[in-house]
């Protein structure tokens, strides 16, 4: 791979747009290679790095068909329910309990 253009941080040629600002104007890189990089250096680790696209080749971004939706819906449903008890809990069960909060902490909610 050919060595890429690197920028400084804030610095960029307009026409270039990294991945989150493709998307913030509807767009995604579609295929084309890195056109460039931007790095913000950090103190006391190597820098951070962001790689830009050219907008002018960019493709709009796919649109959500019916299928996608539901199997978005189910997938968020199923975080919802608690592997232990297999009730719906109203929020993401955390992934560091595992379970609900009731499940977690049988003790807590006796005495409240």
């Amino acid at each position: 791979m050919a060595a890429v253009p690197t920028y400084r941080w804030r610095l960029a040629p307009d026409g270039l747009a990294t991945r989150r600002q493709l998307r913030a104007l509807g767009l995604r890189p579609g295929g084309q290679e890195v056109a460039a990089q931007v790095e913000r250096p950090r103190r006391r680790r190597g820098p951070l790095v962001a790689y830009l696209y050219r907008i002018e080749q960019a493709k709009p971004v796919r649109p959500m068909t019916p299928a996608k939706w539901a199997a978005l819906a189910k997938a968020n449903a199923a975080r919802r329910v608690c592997p232990e008890c297999r009730r719906d809990a109203g929020y993401v069960v955390p992934p560091s309990l595992g379970m609900c909060a009731t499940c977690a902490y049988p003790d807590e909610q006796h005495a409240a």
